[in-house]
């Protein structure tokens, strides 16, 4: 930094200044230092500046289920996230199989000094071994859960997967569905839960009946399955509307209708949930509901920064998804009949 203030005509403190990003140096200056820092090569110390501020500007990442569309884009928008806040991520991604291993990961972490620790748990089994582990730094948890314990130190974000599956549900009963199906994500997952729990709910009251078929992962082979499991009832006429608790689900139900020569939305209406990439490419383009990982990183980052820049236990709630119209919705074919004769 000496080398860089001599270089740019200033004293050591406006370089400190210019590095921090302070608002009260004139652009004439802050250009002068800037170029001198690129010139020089100057890089600062981090492990200096720890033992300085007693901060690493790194955040702690455990997150299980990468493989899959929702923990893999949670933990990508909180790295977004936490770089805009100027932060660095120390991330351990934990498989099924060795899950049991949060308590030891979180303490790992904790060894190397990070600031606080952001946890994506998707899984019940995961969030309750995080209860059993009481660290003195912050913790942030991501999961759409509902039994987290009264004074847990933890503070809990996650998007509202309850409202955005009641939404398809009066989604569904506004194009005048009487009778639709819920292919339910695997057992013990926070979002399955709720997306089911949302859908039942909000049917039942928007007086939609709704049977559950349970699907034991979230891909499209499953939704294949299950798909077919119901091409009976659909020729039947007996359901006329499918969610599936995640795009990939929905995908493998159209190809198994598809197969059968049922055709999406005239004889079945289906929507999806996740608006994966390429979502709205299907055929026909899927209706899903679409969750707002961006500000859900955002939010994950910023309840830790509240808890060590203010000491603030702040909960940031549940954020609300959307749901996208797209083509495969539809009214079902009785009532576009009875539509007809109205005219």
């Amino acid at each position: 930094m000496a080398d860089v203030a001599a270089a740019a005509g200033v004293s050591h403190q406006t370089v400190s200044r210019v590095l921090n990003g302070h608002a009260y140096v004139k652009d004439a200056t802050r250009e002068r230092v800037q170029d001198a820092i690129r010139s020089l090569g100057y890089r600062r110390n981090q492990a200096a500046r720890t033992l300085v501020t007693s901060r690493s500007a790194t955040i702690g990442i455990v997150a299980t289920g990468m493989a899959h569309h929702g923990p893999a884009s949670t933990v990508l928008a909180i790295e977004q996230a936490a770089r805009v806040a100027d932060h660095f991520v120390s991330l351990a991604a934990l498989t099924p199989r060795d899950a049991g291993a949060a308590p030891r990961v979180l303490d790992r972490l904790i060894d190397q000094g990070v600031d606080g620790i952001i946890v994506v748990a998707p899984t019940a089994d995961v969030a309750r071994l995080v209860d059993e582990v009481a660290p003195q730094i912050p913790v942030v948890v991501v999961a759409a859960r509902r039994d987290a314990p009264d004074g847990s130190a933890a503070v809990y974000v996650a998007v509202d997967q309850s409202a955005g599956s009641a939404r398809v549900a009066h989604h569904f009963a506004a194009l005048g569905h009487e009778r639709a199906v819920h292919i339910e994500g695997p057992a013990g997952w926070f979002d399955a839960i709720e997306r089911s729990r949302g859908f039942a709910d909000a049917a039942a009251g928007a007086g939609l009946e709704v049977r559950i078929v349970h699907a034991d992962d979230w891909g499209a082979e499953h939704g294949h399955r299950a798909g077919r499991s119901l091409v009976p009832q659909i020729e039947a006429g007996e359901i006329t509307a499918v969610f599936a608790a995640s795009d990939h689900l929905a995908l493998g139900a159209i190809r198994a209708f598809w197969d059968s020569g049922i055709r999406v939305p005239d004889d079945v209406s289906v929507v999806g949930f996740d608006d994966v990439d390429g979502s709205g490419y299907f055929v026909p383009a899927l209706t899903t509901v679409r969750q707002p990982f961006d500000r859900l990183g955002d939010a994950a980052v910023r309840a830790l920064i509240a808890q060590w820049d203010d000491g603030v236990r702040q909960e940031a709630g549940m954020i609300d998804p959307e749901v996208i119209v797209r083509g495969s919705t539809a009214p079902p074919a009785h009532a576009a009949r009875v539509s007809l004769r109205d005219l």
